[in-house]
């Protein structure tokens, strides 16, 4: 009777560890391997030039807009002087060039009309020859001057068509102001380069420079943390991942904080891996020769996203984090 009732439990037993450890492995898949992320950016500088000033600290938090860094100004608001002084001159150029089209204008006027009165005095002349009251050389003499008046008038025409290209309008727009202006924004921006300002809420960090030091374009100068947005990057095998899909609950616990526990979501799972066996060498694979014996499972990252923090609990990358994915 004993044995029977000790078989029973031990029956029931095995089948309630079983359960226990199918809850824990695979109805709730959970992982220790898993460590908290977030996006960072680094922040370089636009334009060249000394860092005159240096408003902040390593690990500050700083918000959206505000002041990083400021390169020398004084050679870009040079710049954009002279750029504002081309303009002016350019606008002063123009009505000249104006001015220059009025009298051309005029003289193509005054030039046809010369034309003109030519071509009258010369039709005049011509019966007048036939009852030989002008000579032959009369009006040989009146179609030459016809001829220079004709020749001053297409010469008259093409100064006039030279001082209108050279006020630069093209598609009803003046091309010289457009440039000007153009060349005002370019240094009106960097001028504006010189002041760099945080992209969004975040933490300072790797900040190795002080005034002083030489910013060349394109190199960062220290890297901002985006606390918009925290998550876990958790690593599941890969037998576990069917229990896994997008929008799971999941529980977070820090190793940081061993008494607070936090909610995240999954975002998604990672679609691909990176394995060296069978890489890609000199544009053949690079198989390796193995003898397994034992499989073992590769583990795929799978992005939690996480609910906001708190000021006693802030998230930190590369925290360790061990995460629960809740089925129900």
């Amino acid at each position: 009777m004993f044995g029977r009732a000790l078989s029973a439990i031990l029956v029931v037993g095995a089948v309630f560890l079983s359960w226990f450890v199918y809850n824990i492995y695979f109805a709730n898949p959970r992982t220790d391997d898993a460590y908290v992320q977030a996006d960072t950016a680094a922040i370089g500088a636009h334009v060249s030039g000394q860092i005159v000033q240096l408003p902040i600290k390593d690990n500050q938090a700083v918000k959206k807009g505000y002041l990083l860094f400021v390169i020398d100004p004084r050679p870009y608001k040079l710049a954009l002087d002279v750029a504002k002084t081309k303009f002016n001159l350019t606008k002063i150029e123009i009505r000249t060039l104006h001015d220059t089209i009025d009298s051309a204008t005029a003289q193509l006027t005054n030039r046809r009309i010369d034309a003109s009165n030519t071509k009258q005095y010369l039709d005049r002349l011509l019966p007048l020859r036939d009852r030989d009251f002008v000579t032959d050389n009369d009006v040989t003499e009146t179609r030459n001057k016809l001829k220079a008046a004709d020749a001053g008038t297409l010469s008259a025409e093409a100064e006039l068509q030279k001082a209108r290209d050279a006020v630069g309008v093209l598609d009803n727009a003046n091309q010289r102001l457009r440039a000007a202006e153009e060349a005002i924004e370019d240094a009106q921006l960097n001028y504006d380069y010189c002041f760099v300002h945080a992209p969004f809420d975040g933490y300072v960090t790797n900040l190795n420079i002080a005034e002083g030091q030489y910013a060349n374009v394109g190199q960062p100068i220290l890297t901002i943390v985006d606390d918009r947005k925290w998550y876990v990057l958790a690593y599941f095998r890969e037998d576990l991942l069917e229990y896994i899909k997008p929008g799971m609950k999941v529980d977070v616990s820090l190793l940081s904080y061993r008494a607070a526990h936090f909610e995240g979501e999954v975002q998604g799972i990672g679609w691909a891996l990176f394995r060296q066996n069978g890489a890609t060498v000199a544009g053949l694979p690079n198989v390796e020769e193995t003898l397994n014996w034992v499989r073992l499972n590769q583990r795929f990252p799978v992005r939690i996203l996480l609910r906001s923090g708190d000021n006693k609990h802030p998230f930190r990358m590369g925290q360790t984090a061990v995460v629960t994915v809740r089925s129900e």
